[in-house]
This record gives C-alpha cells, structure tokens and sequence, in this order.
C-alpha cells in the first residue's frame, strides 16, 4: 500500500453560519489540496466533510497517516463510530447521532484505508494545517461574497430547522492566481495527480 499524509481542518464563522473545509494530502514529493464550502453548517461538520473529502480524493487504498487538530473527528472516528452502529445510529443516551449523515459516509470511506488517526495542535504552527486553516478560511470568505446577507440569513434559519442537513455549496478552489495558492511551498496539484 501506498504511504500517504493528510492535515484537514474545518471551520464556520458563526457556528451555525458560513463554513469552510479544506485538505492537504501529500505523497512522497506529491501534493494535493482541496477545500470547499457551504453557507449554512457547522464547525463540526465541516470538519467532518474535511475528513471524508480527503479519503474520497484517494483513488487506491492507502495507508493513511490522518492529522486533525478536531478531537470530535479523531475520538468519533476511532472510538465512539463502532458504538453508534452497534445501537444503530443512536448514542449511549438513546438520541440520535449528530450528522450522522457525515458520520455513516466517512465510515464508509475508511473501510478502504489502513488509517492512523493523529491529533495537532491548532494555530502551533504546523505547515499543513495552517494551510488547512487559510484555505477554510478563503472558501468562507469566498460564500460572504458570494451570497447577500439576507441570502445567507434565509439559508442559515433553513439550515436550522433541519436535521443539520447541508444547505450548501462545493466552491471551487482558489485559482492559481489567487494570493492564498501563493502561501504553497511547491507546486499544487493540477487535479490530475493520483496521489493513490
């Protein structure tokens, strides 16, 4: 199996509010980011569609060094998953799963990886996730400018009254010339690396 290193970091300015995803993953010399965004989410589920992203983005199983700087993402997965199934979806409590939506798919996409979940301090300095972090932040900052105030009240109060369901969007990734790439030591993938 191949090796590879993925950083992912979510974040939401609101919390419910506007949110960002993004991921480096890397391969040898290799590198890859990806990020997105949706106008009415979580913190918790943007870094739970960080995870999940990233894993989907691998094209072969891999084994799979995992940093996070989200204890929600690193104990969900390793620890708390198997008992959430095992009581179908349900907590120690008996209440449904919190995005369980996000939960079931990043299960699914473990299945194919030989995964090793680690924790990172956030904002310590460590070069891909603060990455992470900026990306995340240009995808939210990039769904202020794309929506009015208004819009995004009206997505944020429909977002609410679901079952945490995404009102979102994929936006794309900076391009290339766009200041946030230039932060980048090397060369970003042109989307057409497989990294596995």
């Amino acid at each position: 199996m191949k090796r590879v290193t993925i950083f992912s970091d979510g974040g939401c300015s609101g919390n419910p509010g506007p949110g960002g995803w993004a991921a480096v993953l890397r391969y040898g010399e290799k590198f890859k980011e990806i990020s997105g965004g949706e106008p009415a989410t979580t913190n918790n589920r943007m870094e739970l569609r960080a995870a999940l992203e990233a894993l989907n983005a691998l094209r072969e199983p891999c084994e799979v060094e995992f940093y996070t700087d989200s204890e929600y993402l690193r104990e969900g997965i390793s620890k708390w998953v198997a008992g959430w199934k095992a009581r179908n979806w349900r907590t120690a409590a008996k209440a449904p799963v919190k995005n369980d939506d996000l939960w079931r798919a990043l299960d699914n996409a473990t299945k194919r990886h030989r995964i090793t979940w680690r924790w990172v301090k956030a904002h310590a300095g460590t070069r891909d996730n603060e990455r992470c972090d900026v990306l995340a932040a240009h995808q939210m900052a990039q769904i202020r400018k794309q929506y009015s105030r208004e819009q995004l009240k009206t997505l944020l109060n429909q977002f609410k009254t679901t079952t945490n369901q995404p009102a979102g969007v994929n936006l794309p990734p900076p391009s290339p010339s766009d200041p946030v790439q230039k932060i980048s030591t090397g060369q970003p993938s042109n989307g057409n690396l497989v990294l596995c």
